[in-house]
């Protein structure tokens, strides 16, 4: 069986350093390993219009501030499909047979739906569409049979709630659907970033980010506000690791090659976080050297995306062809959904003749 990888973001703003340590990164890494038969990215349009239906206009913006951000990463189109989810109407077709196989009780119990229409203050009124969003991401991963789904920890409830979908469609239908198996950060720190004020979650809308596309000064200012141990007041202070956000970012990005280069004192984090934790080490030191390690990191990330930036309709026409690409996978598998359920009505030669011949014999 082919190894197949769908994942994607939801256009609502550029991406950050969250998304990209998070999935970026590795969807690189997985693209460039050779271990997969095909790869499909997805820029999720459809699914950030449930509840930013009354601006769709911030929704069309950002599609090209997400594929800027996906190719400046290193996600190279002749190696990953790039495609944008509203544009292949199969995945809505798929999305309306499958909500016969949920329960409303089954999606009130998702967690991360839960925890979404809190955040969002949806509680009174729920768009229908955010609510039914595990049916849809089901109709996306099924649509290109993905067999490996990489995600952050806050969305196994949603992969669990796709299998669901794939075994009741198996069940009563007939094999036809590919389970898929998740794909989880290997980093811990990885797993969820918090935002540079020390909230629980790296948000646009907290203004607590790090863009990719934020420029030098940009990311140093972020980086020398960001939140550390409030106790910590004199260099001489014993200093918290936990819950301090410059290490969190460290544990995330830092290698113990960056300190011959940019903190020769120490030979590695251990060594780093032992002196803070002990006393005598400044703050400022250390998001000194945070800043220096973020800058190594995301410097070719910005050049690359400047290159890309001069010529927009070559980054659309990326997008038009990854999207025909995608549509055609998309098809053969509704095409499958149907021959199942046997709603193929005229492709269904024997049908047509048995229908023929019962009549021809009143």
């Amino acid at each position: 069986m082919s190894k197949i990888i769908l994942t994607g973001d939801r256009p609502t703003g550029k991406l950050h350093i969250g998304h990209y340590v998070g999935s970026l990164k590795r969807r690189v890494e997985l693209q460039n390993s050779g271990e997969f038969d095909k790869i499909y990215i997805m820029i999720a349009d459809a699914q950030a219009l449930t509840d930013n239906a009354d601006c769709p206009e911030k929704v069309r913006q950002n599609v090209i501030e997400v594929a800027l951000d996906y190719l400046s990463c290193g996600l190279d189109p002749q190696m990953s499909t790039l495609f944008i989810q509203s544009q292949i109407s199969e995945l809505t077709e798929l999305s309306f047979y499958y909500m016969n196989l949920v329960t409303v009780s089954r999606l009130q119990r998702n967690p991360t739906v839960k925890s979404e229409i809190q955040m969002r203050n949806f509680e009174a009124s729920i768009p229908v569409g955010f609510f039914t969003y595990p049916i849809s991401q089901a109709a996306d991963i099924t649509a290109f049979k993905a067999t490996t789904v990489p995600v952050g920890e806050d969305q196994l409830p949603m992969i669990e709630q796709t299998k669901e979908i794939v075994r009741k469609f198996n069940q009563v239908y007939g094999d036809t659907l590919t389970e898929p198996e998740v794909l989880l950060p290997s980093n811990a720190a990885c797993l969820r970033l918090p935002g540079t004020d020390g909230k629980a979650k790296m948000s646009k809308s907290l203004g607590n980010c790090i863009y990719l596309s934020d420029t030098e000064k940009d990311v140093k200012q972020k980086v020398m506000g960001m939140f550390t141990d409030p106790n910590h007041i004199r260099i001489e202070d014993p200093g918290s690791i936990e819950g301090n956000t410059v290490f969190t970012y460290l544990d995330a990005f830092c290698k113990d090659e960056h300190f011959g280069l940019y903190l020769p004192d120490y030979q590695n984090l251990d060594e780093l976080k032992a002196h803070y934790q002990r006393g005598g080490l400044g703050d400022m030191k250390v998001k000194k050297f945070l800043n220096a390690v973020l800058q190594e990191e995301l410097q070719p990330i910005r050049e690359r995306r400047k290159e890309f930036e001069k010529d927009i309709p070559y980054v659309y026409e990326i997008l038009r062809k990854g999207t025909e690409k995608a549509r055609e996978a998309a098809s053969k598998t509704l095409a499958d959904v149907k021959e199942a359920m046997k709603i193929n009505y005229f492709d269904d030669a024997e049908l047509i003749k048995e229908q023929a011949e019962k009549y021809a014999n009143q």
